[in-house]
């Protein structure tokens, strides 16, 4: 890890605003995997957004809209950003969003072929289409046509939106975390 760890006392006014919101998110939405040490120092990008809070609140923003405005089933999220930290090799993504896709229903055989790069054979015509959709536009090129169309025709214009901007911000996210070289925290699981 590139940035050292900050204590919550240690914080300043505008570091303390954005932890504070970081942890209400966290709180609600993150359920069994550690996001922060003993002394309560945020780990994963969080860490490096508190570093910098002007570049940190803006990346924060997206990801909390992102939470704040889904409408598609958890499973389906979790499926996308299990392919784009994948595809990046952000650890910390997989690690956190393995234990979010187990928590919303995908079995864990399934989040460990995507997991290892692979497209899963029993997905349902909704994580299909999201794995599809996540692994196109991971490829850097335009969405096909008739995938984007895909897309609409499954979850609606403002559905497909969501997929679609939820890999954009996911892979902020995974630059964030291996442009500081954030590990995995020690687990007991």
């Amino acid at each position: 890890m590139r940035l050292p760890l900050l204590s919550p006392s240690s914080l300043s006014g505008d570091q303390k605003e954005l932890y504070d919101s970081i942890m209400t998110v966290v709180n609600e939405a993150f359920g069994s995997f550690t996001v922060r040490n003993q002394d309560g120092a945020l780990l994963g990008p969080f860490n490096p957004m508190l570093h910098f809070p002007a570049f940190g609140k803006a990346a924060w923003a997206m990801n909390k809209t992102m939470y704040d405005h889904t409408t598609l089933p958890n499973s389906v999220l979790q499926v996308a950003v299990l392919v784009t930290g994948t595809r990046l090799g952000a650890r910390f993504q997989i690690y956190g969003h393995e234990r979010m896709a187990l928590a919303s229903g995908v079995p864990a055989e399934k989040i460990a072929t995507i997991v290892a790069g692979e497209r899963p054979t029993d997905l349902t015509r909704e994580e299909a289409v999201a794995y599809d959709v996540a692994a196109a536009l991971n490829r850097g090129a335009r969405l096909p046509e008739s995938l984007y169309n895909a897309g609409v025709e499954t979850f609606g214009k403002e559905g497909m939106a969501e997929i679609i901007f939820l890999v954009g911000c996911f892979h902020l996210v995974a630059i964030i975390l291996n442009g500081y070289d954030v590990p995995v925290p020690d687990t007991d699981d």
